[in-house]
């Protein structure tokens, strides 16, 4: 294995924090793995990684040398990619997550036509509403739905995903419309749990220019985007979620707009990846795609 492809075997080790996961990734046995690590740390002469029977972890000369590893990768990849044509196929396997019901209503219908555009692209989407870690999972790109927090990923901001208030015409037959804040305490509301934290989400809008929450009374809680949705085409309570998420249901009148005056703050939406510098060709092709087609449910700002 030549220099090159040790500082690859190691990027991977530290990206995922696993000699399995990275073996796994890369296609390779994970003795090979291990005995990259073994090489590596042999020719530098310093100890790059932590080993213990549950977790690989970085040590300090490892940090160092992972970010000058990342460089001579993409300055690599840059100068083989030089001399060859403009119009030449990106090609690999990506690996990107996006919450659930994004992958299942947008992306997933809409992935024969990149995958007929670039055939030497293989994808494994992952779909999920849990937070997936880019650098344990090995995940190439995310996309995020929420405000971000600081964690040193690289972020493409999209837009802003409009939220509408909606409730079925059983319950709304039976408990009457609302029509403001003002009439929520004598409604329900189907819960929303986050599936990584278990915090259960308040019901929120704006109202001249300031963002106001309050809790409803509720006897459903769900920690899914299905469960939520299905819970209210039952009849089970109020709930607020993305406009493209229940455009059919809407369209079908099975599901009523309420309080259209009083909406939340519309949430943003971004495409996060690890490093600037190491922005493959294929990732590349994949957020040119993807970007418009998401685009088209987004506000922009």
């Amino acid at each position: 294995m030549d220099r090159i492809d040790l500082f690859r075997v190691f990027v991977r080790v530290v990206d995922s924090a696993s000699f399995t996961r990275a073996a796994d990734t890369l296609g390779i046995p994970r003795s090979t793995v291990s005995a990259a690590i073994q090489e590596l740390e042999g020719r530098v002469g310093a100890r790059l990684l932590h080993r213990t029977t549950r977790k690989v972890s970085v040590t300090h000369d490892g940090t160092a040398f992972y970010a000058r590893c990342q460089r001579v990768i993409a300055e690599v990849e840059d100068t083989e990619n030089l001399f060859r044509k403009a119009g030449s196929e990106p090609t690999g396997r990506l690996r990107v997550d996006v919450p659930g019901r994004i992958g299942r209503l947008i992306i997933a219908p809409a992935l024969p036509e990149f995958l007929e555009r670039y055939p030497g692209i293989d994808i494994e989407l992952g779909v999920t509403d849990r937070a997936v870690s880019l650098v344990e999972d090995a995940v190439d790109s995310v996309l995020r739905v929420g405000p971000l927090s600081d964690s040193g990923l690289i972020a493409r901001p999209l837009g802003r995903l409009p939220l509408l208030n909606v409730a079925s015409p059983a319950y709304l037959a039976r408990f009457g419309t609302p029509r403001s804040p003002k009439d929520l305490g004598a409604h329900w509301a189907v819960n929303y749990a986050s599936p990584s934290t278990g915090r259960v989400e308040e019901w929120e809008w704006v109202e001249q220019g300031e963002q106001r929450t309050m809790p409803v009374r509720s006897r459903v809680t769900v920690n899914g985007a299905e469960a939520y949705i299905a819970c209210c085409l039952a009849g089970s309570g109020l709930i607020q979620v993305p406009a493209y998420d229940i455009q059919k249901h809407l369209e079908a009148g099975e599901l009523i707009d309420v309080m259209p005056g009083y909406r939340a703050e519309p949430m943003p939406v971004a495409l996060l990846y690890p490093h600037r510098q190491h922005l493959s060709r294929r990732l590349q092709a994949f957020f040119d795609w993807v970007e418009p087609l998401l685009r088209q449910h987004l506000l922009q700002t």
